[in-house]
């Protein structure tokens, strides 16, 4: 018998993605399986990707549902994992993939997010420098978000190293629909989205921003301002982030490709390109993957890294996974891969 997970939020794309990966981990099975509106609803009947759960129904999302396993994985909307964590046994490993415990300023939830600040837990980007450390010792986890997961692992090396300036930063990324959750809206239909790119939530309106800014200053130890331009792209998963920033002075490809070489080469799930190869979401789709890639323009005096994920996978359920595996002292990728799908 493995390590028993209850998943609460089970019926929406994390959550799928979530049962898809524990199906297939060697140390972890599928416990308590928990959804809102579809409650009493068979779980194939909403993803019959996974017929190993023919005949599994989802229950209703409690405290004394989730209580009954080993680890519980919160894959709910932002604010409301909050209410039910607090209710959980304090000695109970829990893993939030939503954002109400990734914030320290309670300012800025309040002002992204709206309502009372529920505190900060361990943030958990394992491959962030003491990140590893703090998450084999946590019981409590905060799972970025999958913007800021791709902006963080884009940046917070050349930050670090004084490669580029903490201010003005600028980040265009493109998602991929089911970044938007499994609710129907109008913007997502098929008919609205083939064939089209556009803009959201621009102007410094994406409530992603203060998480990017927090996790980007703390790499650079000293306050990163940034810009954040999110679009919406025709393809299902997947993000693609273009992330700028002002050289330092004398900085060059080879000294962003070097920290970034440093920084990842021993990493499991990061990989830097080959200079010149640029990174595209199909090589991350179906994985735990990031790929990415740098260079220095002298002309306009800006660095740019471009960063790939699945925001389901890395961006998401992947990393809570990772997440788990780490606070329960397990090998760091069991059940998780660095391959992508193709085609």
């Amino acid at each position: 018998m493995g390590t028993r997970v209850a998943v609460a939020g089970a019926s929406g794309y994390a959550g799928g993605e979530l049962l898809r990966l524990l199906l297939a981990h060697p140390d972890l099975e599928v416990g308590p399986v928990t959804a809102g509106t579809s409650a009493g609803a068979p779980v194939t009947s909403v993803h019959p990707q996974l017929p190993q759960l023919a005949g599994t129904t989802f229950g209703g999302t409690s405290a004394a549902v989730l209580a009954d396993a080993d680890l519980v994985l919160l894959a709910l909307p932002h604010g409301q994992s909050a209410a039910l964590a607090a209710q959980l046994p304090p000695t109970l490993p829990v893993v939030d993939l939503g954002a109400d415990h990734r914030l320290a300023s309670a300012a800025d939830w309040e002002a992204f997010y709206g309502g009372a600040h529920a505190g900060t837990w361990t943030y958990g980007l394992p491959e962030l420098p003491g990140a590893r450390a703090a998450l084999r010792g946590a019981v409590r986890v905060a799972n970025p978000g999958c913007y800021p997961t791709s902006v963080a692992l884009g940046l917070a090396p050349v930050l670090a190293a004084g490669l580029v300036e903490p201010q003005d930063v600028v980040v265009v990324a493109a998602s991929g629909t089911s970044g938007a959750g499994r609710s129907a809206k109008a913007s997502l239909l098929g008919s609205e989205v083939m064939g089209s790119m556009a803009a959201y939530k621009a102007g410094g309106a994406h409530q992603h921003t203060p998480e990017m800014e927090q996790t980007l200053s703390a790499a650079a130890g000293a306050p990163v301002s940034l810009l954040f331009t999110p679009t919406l792209a025709p393809m299902p998963r997947g993000i693609l982030a273009t992330c700028t920033a002002r050289l330092a002075q004398g900085t060059t490809t080879a000294a962003l490709r070097e920290v970034l070489a440093a920084a990842y080469d021993p990493e499991p799930f990061v990989h830097l390109l080959p200079e010149g190869a640029w990174p595209a979401t199909a090589s991350t789709y179906g994985s735990n993957a990031v790929q990415l890639q740098a260079a220095a323009d002298p002309r306009s005096g800006r660095a740019t890294v471009v960063v790939a994920i699945d925001n389901l996978g890395k961006g998401a359920a992947g990393q809570a996974v990772q997440n788990a595996n780490l606070l329960l002292g397990l090998e760091e990728t069991a059940g998780l891969s660095a391959a992508g799908v193709a085609p």
